[in-house]
């Protein structure tokens, strides 16, 4: 059976087979390692789709934080004119109990 070499992984020098290698050792020959191919260079949309996501999600965060706050002040300041509104509240005998001041 015919062996082949396997295919050349980016970064990982070839694979020399063992008994390829005892031979050139052996007939004192030199083994040589030559790289044909250089690792093409990262496109720009490497880095531009992780930091778009990235920016989508922040930004989506920061918009829910802002509705929850506004929605928050605007139940306090409702609650507040409807407190101002209805003045004290009376239970039972002469307890009074007053929820905002004027």
């Amino acid at each position: 059976m015919r062996h082949r070499p396997p295919p050349p992984m980016p970064g990982i020098a070839p694979h020399i087979p063992a008994e390829i290698y005892r031979q050139a050792q052996r007939e004192g020959r030199p083994i040589v390692v030559v790289h044909t191919t250089v690792p093409a260079p990262r496109s720009a949309r490497t880095y531009l789709m992780p930091l778009a996501v990235g920016m989508a999600g922040a930004l989506g965060a920061m918009g829910t934080i802002a509705a929850a706050l506004a929605l928050f002040q605007f139940a306090v300041h409702t609650a507040a004119l409807v407190a101002g509104a209805i003045g004290p509240i009376g239970i039972g005998s002469g307890i009074t109990l007053r929820l905002a001041r004027k």
